[in-house]
């Protein structure tokens, strides 16, 4: 009796260990790569199926977007400007054969590689371009590691530069080079406000030339605005041509004394 219950014990230890060696899950984010007898035979997942202990063995791989941090490297910029960049970089698996068969540890390939396009395609570039047209460099560096890990079967989904760091001297020289911009600027707006206020004094004075009556309306204009405040006191010549031209003419009896 106690052999036979030693037996029972034995077989249902047995039983209970295959079943905890072949019963596998995978959930919704995860495949298995099946390999049996050492050679692929597809992908399973996500759910429940059976694997054969000794028979097969998986690789369980991930489906998921991974927010991969692309550590600070030394850049040479095209003007030969020194400066550290880092970048965030975005991918996934979507063939999970090809992750696991084509290349070895897909993650660490695929941040190398990140780091050494990133080096490649900055270095190409002005700093100026680096610190503008972070959108155009971003883009580019994507379609670089997307082509290239396509082989591995990753999507390179998005590549965004986080940081561009450079030396203080370099930071003074960019300050003053955009001080003397806003300077530029500055005056080009002031003589261009000086051209257009002169074009418009030349139309309003050949207005004015053309219509003597609207001179003197510009003239009393003027006065009225001029007296507007009442603790002043001004004095202005009044012109001739608003006197009456009798004002001016001799009597006759001077004319008469003077034969």
């Amino acid at each position: 009796m106690i052999a036979d219950l030693s037996i029972y014990i034995i077989i249902g230890t047995l039983i209970i260990a295959f079943l905890s060696s072949a019963i596998r899950i995978m959930r919704e984010y995860e495949r298995a790569t099946i390999f049996t007898l050492g050679r692929f035979s597809g992908i399973k997942g996500p759910g429940f199926f059976i694997l054969i202990p000794l028979i097969q063995q998986m690789v369980r791989v991930d489906l998921r977007t991974v927010v991969e941090d692309v550590p600070s490297q030394d850049v040479i910029s095209r003007d030969n400007v020194s400066v550290k960049v880092n970048a965030v970089l975005y991918y996934r698996v979507i063939d999970a054969e090809k992750a696991v068969i084509e290349v070895e540890k897909y993650q660490i390939a695929t941040s190398q590689l990140a780091q050494t396009t990133l080096r490649s395609v900055l270095g190409k570039h002005d700093l100026d371009e680096m610190l503008a047209e972070r959108d155009k460099l971003n883009n580019d560096i994507q379609a670089i590691l997307d082509e290239q890990t396509d082989a591995w079967g990753i999507k390179v989904s998005n590549v965004e530069i986080k940081h561009v760091d450079i030396d203080e001297s370099m930071r003074r020289a960019i300050a003053r080079q955009a001080e003397a911009e806003r300077n530029r600027r500055a005056r080009v707006i002031n003589a261009e406000g000086e051209e257009q206020a002169a074009e418009k004094l030349v139309m309003a004075a050949e207005k004015l030339s053309a219509q003597p009556e609207s001179m003197q309306l510009r003239y009393l204009s003027t006065i009225f605005d001029a007296s507007s405040n009442p603790g002043s006191t001004i004095v202005f010549p009044l012109p001739l041509d608003l006197l009456s031209p009798k004002m001016f003419k001799k009597p006759a009896s001077d004319k008469t004394e003077n034969q």
